[in-house]
């Protein structure tokens, strides 16, 4: 098997759609369509299938496609042995990250690479729902990403999985709301007022729906608001209350910040990589600085 037509096979499987292979490889969709029907009659069974209008992965597909995973690796290390780049520490990284990690991570990541002589770093920011954060490793080195505590993994079968930080997650309501007075609240406390919430798909819509479960009740969706600091100048001027982050939040003498005391509202933060790419020096090194940055947050 040509192994440039085992990355196309995995491409399709991680990008969803042949015009979306051809779009990130610079390549015309035709041209995939006829190295995946080369790879096709290397293969004693379809490795594709249609669905709709959509060419999608077989089951034998999927599992040729994790394989080439552990092929592209191995060859990705093989063909770095005999020069010098692997140990390169002055190759750009690519980082992104979600709203809230980009104002907590970014700036120190920047200062503390350059006052250390390290790699730059190529910084972008990335809202996306919990489902889509495993497809930018294709396009960056590093991808901070979060999920709730209880939602499904990340795809560890082709992804480098490394933590940053477990927060908790606060409900957040103005300094002179009725329940700041208060030092722990339940879902019942906080069920029968109006609250913000992100948009569908995005990570803390869980936690919302475990209140509104635990509380026997519906919570009142007043506003849709991702990022966080918008939330949080929403919620500093009103009755309205909402999910925030507790450690990542800036602290804002408008806020009160609020422990669940009766639901486990926790959020993992963690980078997503290919694992081919975490040989690289310079990859490894704004890695570290990362978790180092995570450790100074923590404490």
């Amino acid at each position: 098997m040509d192994p440039h037509h085992l990355r196309l096979l995995r491409e399709l499987g991680e990008r969803g759609s042949v015009a979306a292979v051809a779009r990130a490889l610079h390549i015309t969709p035709s041209a995939v369509s006829q190295q995946l029907g080369a790879l096709q009659r290397s293969a004693r069974v379809p490795l594709t299938e249609r669905s709709g209008r959509r060419l999608v992965l077989t089951e034998a597909g999927r599992a040729l496609a994790t394989a080439a995973v552990e092929v592209m690796t191995a060859l990705d290390r093989a063909s770095r042995a005999v020069g010098d780049y692997l140990d390169e520490p002055g190759t750009p990284v690519s980082v992104a990250a979600f709203h809230s990690a980009g104002v907590t991570w970014f700036a120190p990541l920047i200062r503390r690479l350059a006052e250390t002589g390290g790699p730059p770093v190529r910084c972008a920011d990335r809202d996306v729902a919990h489902a889509e954060f495993p497809s930018l490793v294709g396009d960056y080195d590093l991808v901070v990403a979060h999920r709730l505590a209880y939602s499904p993994p990340w795809p560890a079968d082709r992804l480098a999985v490394l933590p940053l930080i477990r927060e908790p997650l606060n409900v957040a309501m103005s300094a002179d709301h009725p329940l700041a007075a208060r030092d722990r609240l339940t879902a019942a406390d906080v069920s029968g007022w109006p609250w913000i919430s992100v948009h569908e798909g995005f990570p803390l819509t869980g936690v919302l729906t475990a209140i509104a479960a635990a509380s026997g009740r519906p919570l009142e969706i007043r506003h849709r608001i991702n990022e966080f600091t918008v939330a949080a100048s929403v919620v500093a001027a009103g009755e309205v209350l909402a999910l925030l982050p507790g450690l990542t939040t800036v602290p804002d003498p408008r806020l009160a910040l609020r422990p669940l005391a009766d639901l486990p509202a926790v959020r993992h933060i963690d980078v997503l990589a290919r694992p081919e790419t975490l040989h690289r020096a310079s990859v490894r090194t704004v890695l570290e600085t990362l978790r180092s940055i995570s450790g100074a947050l923590i404490a």
